[in-house]
C-alpha cells in the first residue's frame, strides 16, 4: 500500500508573500529612479510656501524603509516554510503486507505500531485402543508491537484466545507484555512477561515450527514464560553477531500469577556462539537456502528458588510448601542450503522429590515434584522452494523417586519418532503442515499412532 502523507497546504500564504514583495519592489523602483521609471506623466508639483516647515523624507530614507519591509517579508516567508515542514512531520505512513499485518508509523519516527493476527486450525487422528478424532482452533493470537518516542524503545503485546492456551486456574489471555530498550548494543534491557531465555527450542515462536507441535521434552522441561527483567545482547563486543548473552531475573512462578508467593525468584544465564555470524536461528527450517553454512551453539543454566509450581514455572500448584529447582540446557542449530538441524538436551532437578503434610483429619498427604531430563534430534530439508520434509526423534527420562505420574509417562510414551511435510505458501506466515508420530515407551504393550493436519496462518 502506498504511503499516505498528511500535509498542510501553505500555497495561499506563499502567493500572498509574493504579491507583497512585488508591490514593495515597484515602490523601490519609483523611489530610486524617479517617476519616469513607473512610466507615468509628470505631475505638477506644488510650490513650497514660505515658512512651510514640514520635514521631507529623502530617497535614501525611503529606500531603507523598503529594505526593512523586504526583510520582514522574507522572515515571514521563512517562518511559514518552517511551519509547513513541521506540519509535514506530523503526518503518518500506513503499510501492510501478508503475514506482517498492518503498520502505522509517524513521519517523525517517534511512534510506530504493527497489528497482526494468527490462527491455527488442526485436525488430529489418534490410534491406541481405538481411533479418535479431534478438530479445533488450536490457537488464536492477536499481536501488537512497535516503538514509542524513538525506534529503540520498543513494546510487544500478545494475547491468546484459544482454549488450549489457558492454564488451569489462570484465565488471563496475556502471553507477552513487555517493553525494551535496544540503543546500547551490549546492554539491551527488557522488562515484562515473555519467554524465559533458557532453551532454544522453546524460545522459537510457535508459528515458526517445522512440525505441527513442539517436542515432548520441551513441553515437559522448559521454563516457558515468566515476569521479570532481562539484560541481553545479540552482538556482544561488536563481533559481527558471533557472541550473544542473556541474563534474566524473574518471579519464578510462571506467567501472570496473582497472590502473594514465598520470597524467592528465578535466575537464568544463557550464552550463544555463532562462529560464522548471525542468522535466523530463532526459526526452524532453512527457508532462505543460503549457500553458506550457519551454526549456533547455546548453553544455559537456571536456578528457581522457592517456587510452588510442580514443573518449576508451569504445572500444578503445590499446596504443601515450596521447592528449589536447578535447570540446564544445551542446544545446537545448523543450516546449509535448505538443510536444517536442531538438537537439544534439557535437565530439571528438584531439591526435594516429596513434600509432606497432614489434612484436616490428621492423615499424612504427599505432593511430588517432577525431575527428569531428555533430548531430541530434528532435521529438515527444503526439496522445493515451497515444500519441506522433516523428521524428529524425541526421548524423555525420569529420575528415581520423582513424581510417579512422570515415571508412568516415560514408561508409556517417553519415546516419539515421526516426520512430516510442510507446504509454505508465504513462508512460516502461511503454511499447511501434516505429520505422523509413533509414540511408545519402556512398556512394549502400550503405544500410539498420531496423525495431524494443520493450517497455520498469520495475517
Amino acid at each position: 500500500m502506498r504511503a499516505a502523507t498528511i500535509q498542510r497546504d501553505t500555497s495561499g500564504n506563499r502567493k500572498s508573500v509574493h504579491a507583497h514583495a512585488a508591490l514593495v519592489l515597484a515602490i523601490t523602483a519609483v523611489l530610486v529612479h524617479g517617476p519616469a521609471a513607473a512610466q507615468e506623466p509628470e505631475a505638477a508639483q506644488p510650490s513650497e510656501k514660505p515658512g512651510d516647515t514640514t520635514p521631507t523624507v529623502s530617497s535614501e530614507e525611503r529606500l531603507a524603509q523598503v529594505e526593512q519591509q523586504l526583510r520582514q517579508l522574507q522572515s515571514q516567508r521563512e517562518a511559514e516554510q518552517k511551519q509547513a515542514a513541521e506540519e509535514k512531520k506530523k503526518g503518518v505512513s500506513v503499510s501492510a503486507s501478508p503475514g506482517k499485518g498492518l503498520t502505522v508509523t509517524t513521519d517523525d519516527g517517534r511512534f510506530g505500531m504493527t497489528i497482526r493476527a494468527r490462527a491455527q486450525l488442526r485436525e488430529t487422528l489418534a490410534r491406541e485402543d481405538k481411533t479418535t478424532n479431534e478438530i479445533n482452533v488450536k490457537t488464536l493470537r492477536l499481536i501488537t508491537q512497535g516503538h514509542v518516542l524513538n525506534p529503540d524503545l520498543k513494546y510487544n503485546i500478545q494475547l491468546a484466545f484459544g482454549t488450549n492456551d489457558f492454564e488451569t486456574g489462570n484465565p488471563s489471555p496475556i502471553f507477552d507484555a513487555f517493553v525494551e530498550y535496544t540503543r546500547v548494543r551490549d546492554l539491551n534491557v527488557r522488562a515484562g512477561q515473555y519467554f524465559v531465555p533458557f532453551d532454544r527450542a522453546r524460545t522459537i515462536r510457535e508459528f515458526a515450527l517445522q512440525l505441527v507441535d513442539r517436542q515432548q521434552v520441551v513441553q515437559e522441561l522448559t521454563l516457558d514464560r515468566d515476569v521479570g527483567l532481562m539484560l541481553y545482547s545479540n552482538d556482544l563486543g561488536g563481533l559481527n553477531g558471533i557472541l550473544g548473552y542473556h541474563l534474566f531475573i524473574g518471579g519464578g512462578e510462571g506467567r501472570n500469577r496473582f497472590g502473594g508467593q514465598a520470597t524467592g525468584g528465578i535466575y537464568v544465564a544463557r550464552l550463544v556462539l555463532r562462529p560464522w555470524g548471525p542468522f535466523d536461528d530463532d526459526q526452524e527450517g532453512d527457508l532462505q537456502r543460503l549457500p553458506k553454512p550457519r551454526l549456533a551453539i547455546g548453553l544455559a543454566g537456571a536456578y528457581n528458588q522457592n517456587t510452588n509450581r510442580q514443573r518449576s514455572t508451569t504445572g500444578n500448584t503445590l499446596t504443601l510448601g515450596t521447592v528449589d529447582y536447578r535447570h540446564a540446557a544445551a542446544d545446537v542449530v545448523f543450516k546449509y542450503s535448505g538443510f536444517s538441524f536442531l538438537g537439544e538436551a534439557v535437565l530439571r532437578k528438584a531439591g526435594s522429590d516429596i513434600l509432606e503434610g497432614t489434612n484436616a483429619s490428621g492423615a499424612t498427604i504427599r505432593e511430588y515434584t517432577r525431575s527428569g531430563w531428555g533430548y531430541f534430534l530434528q532435521a529438515g530439508y527444503l526439496v522445493h522452494p515451497l515444500v519441506e520434509v522433516a523428521a524428529r526423534w524425541d526421548q524423555l527420562f525420569a529420575f528415581d523417586g520423582t513424581d510417579p505420574a512422570l515415571i508412568k509417562q516415560v514408561d508409556t510414551q517417553g519415546k516419539q519418532v515421526g516426520g512430516g511435510v510442510n507446504v509454505y505458501l508465504n513462508g512460516h506466515a502461511f503454511k499447511l503442515q501434516t505429520d505422523y508420530f509413533y509414540i511408545f515407551g519402556n512398556d512394549p504393550s502400550v503405544h500410539r499412532h498420531v496423525v495431524r493436519l494443520q493450517l497455520d496462518a498469520s495475517f
